[in-house]
């Protein structure tokens, strides 16, 4: 039985913050860095800090201005078609399979401030989009039970209590309303799919991966959202919990860096 070392990473520009990822990547050395918010189009993406970091393997998803994820990986990458899930055909989804295990990695609307679809038309996207999620995880649910996956990426809600610094605060902001919360649980429920995080820390222990630009000093505050993800397919679920706790890392500290992104990584090592 091998591994797979997978890292995801909203890195909000990965031209303005290429020496972040190079200083990552020589840290904690994963197989696979899914990013999201690359904020480039893939012409313009910066292929040599991966291919002199030893990760010449990519599948990029770039767009002008917003938006944006890429695949990059240590080992060959096989092409996997991406669903249709935005309905604005922004670049937010990427799908590649490496070592024989599928990969897919989503940058979800974030859904703007007002959560009324009526008078926000980007939460409605947002919940359209977790819709279409949930529509094609039911639909691939079968195949996910013979399949291993990883659904990686930011996924723009904190679906549980403990996701959150405050849920009875938060039950009224984008992230954390019933609609997103509910929409997003029942699309990881439609697939069979498993939280491996949720899994790994289970409630109460609270878990943040990002943490407001607007907060002063983010430690002190401490005023964190769980919004970035790992799940798997069943027939991955075994060897992604595996390792226990230890086989999970949020890079807390990468959010103390030098003009840091808002989001912090997420790796997690599985047997397969």
């Amino acid at each position: 039985m091998g591994a797979l070392t997978i890292s995801t990473w909203n890195i909000n520009s990965v031209r303005l913050r290429a020496p972040q990822v190079s200083r990552f990547l020589s840290e904690t050395k994963p197989d696979v860095l899914c990013l999201q918010e690359i904020k480039c189009q893939a012409a313009e993406f910066p292929e040599r800090v991966f291919t002199d970091a030893g990760y010449k393997h990519s599948v990029v998803r770039g767009q002008k201005g917003y938006h944006g994820v890429a695949i990059i990986s240590k080992h060959p990458i096989e092409p996997v078609d991406e669903p249709g899930h935005c309905r604005h055909e922004e670049a937010r989804v990427a799908c590649a399979k490496v070592k024989g295990v599928e990969i897919h990695n989503y940058y979800v609307p974030a859904g703007g401030d007002e959560p009324d679809i009526d008078l926000n038309p980007k939460f409605a996207h947002k919940l359209d989009f977790v819709e279409r999620m949930r529509a094609q995880f039911a639909k691939d649910k079968k195949r996910l039970t013979k399949t291993p996956t990883v659904i990686v990426g930011d996924l723009n809600i904190a679906p549980y209590e403990h996701d959150v610094w405050s849920h009875k605060q938060l039950l009224k902001v984008v992230s954390h309303t019933p609609p997103e919360t509910e929409g997003l649980i029942g699309a990881l429920n439609a697939g069979g799919l498993t939280d491996a995080m949720r899994e790994l820390i289970p409630e109460p222990e609270k878990i943040y991966t990002w943490w407001s630009y607007r907060n002063r000093d983010w430690r002190k505050s401490n005023r964190g959202r769980r919004l970035d993800h790992v799940w798997v397919s069943p027939a991955l679920r075994e060897g992604a919990l595996a390792g226990g706790r230890k086989a999970l890392s949020i890079r807390e500290d990468c959010r103390d860096w030098e003009k840091p992104s808002d989001h912090v990584p997420v790796t997690l090592k599985m047997k397969i």
